[in-house]
């Protein structure tokens, strides 16, 4: 069942040195408050798993913790590249970056696979692409009923998963509002999970049609932290923060900026100070 932790014990008792780790949320509640736990606990030779890296992955790959990275997109969203992430591939700064490129539809599918306990994920896909050639792990297998020649991928089975929500009740049960994206399946595929929340209440209340909950005997920790998913957005809390993912750019141009300021704002601080974010980016009561 779910442990009530602070965000240091949860992230010091299921993320270990070595460990394949997925830290999903797609456009919002993505997890930069455990994130930043994880680089102050200074883990490292993460294998990365995330359909879409951003800012988050690129400040861990910046500060040398991550040996690999598989993924289908990577940017910093409607911004541009990934400085951090293109000096590891390029230059091998901090440290050589090993990477694994799907689709979508392959990270999707294989994070399903995981979460059901399936040794691989099957679908249709990768017709007349090129991205097989540099992927030996994108396979295939002959329907044994139709003849159809399927696209295969690994299952995704992460040591931990960590992840954003909106709500927690006082057993553990964790609700996802808004664009749900993988979330779920991050969770259930894993073999630890860290979920943290912007509040713990008695009863979640009415809910959105796009919605999913997450029983407490799929989490092993759930850790109360408002405004966990700065600078992306928690629906019905707090918006976006657009003009941070523009900073980011000329911060993580150079490796000096880049250093300088994880310092000043991540190494040097802790998850209370998300709340401030909340409370400056919060969503007016209608």
């Amino acid at each position: 069942m779910a442990a009530f932790m602070s965000l240091s014990e949860a992230i010091a008792a299921n993320v270990r040195d070595g460990d394949t780790v997925a830290m999903e949320g797609f456009t919002h509640l993505i997890p930069y408050a455990a994130g930043h736990e994880v680089i102050r606990q200074k883990r490292q030779d993460l294998t990365l798993i995330r359909m879409t890296p951003d800012i988050l992955y690129d400040q861990l790959i910046g500060m040398g913790q991550v040996k690999k990275l598989v993924f289908s997109w990577a940017g910093n969203p409607g911004v541009g590249s990934l400085h951090r992430m293109r000096d590891a591939v390029e230059r091998g700064w901090p440290r050589k970056l090993e990477i694994e490129e799907h689709s979508h539809a392959a990270m999707a599918n294989a994070f399903e696979a995981g979460a059901a306990n399936l040794p691989f994920a099957v679908f249709r896909g990768y017709r007349g692409v090129d991205l097989p050639k540099v992927n030996p792990r994108i396979r295939s297998v002959t329907c044994p009923y139709t003849g159809e020649v399927l696209a295969t991928v690994p299952a995704v089975r992460p040591d931990v998963t960590l992840i954003h929500a909106q709500r927690a009740d006082r057993e553990g049960n964790v609700l996802i509002e808004g664009i749900v994206g993988v979330q779920k399946e991050a969770v259930l595929a894993a073999k630890r999970s860290v979920v943290t929340v912007e509040e713990i209440v008695d009863d979640f209340g009415p809910r959105s049609t796009n919605a999913a909950i997450l029983p407490a005997w799929t989490v092993s920790a759930v850790v109360k932290v408002p405004g966990g998913a700065h600078p992306s957005y928690a629906q019905g809390y707090y918006k976006r923060d657009n003009a941070f993912y523009i900073a980011w750019d000329a911060i993580a141009r150079e490796r000096e900026t880049f250093l300088k300021w994880m310092e000043e704002n991540v190494l040097a601080k802790g998850p209370e100070d998300f709340a401030d974010y909340a409370r400056r980016f919060a969503i007016a009561a209608e």
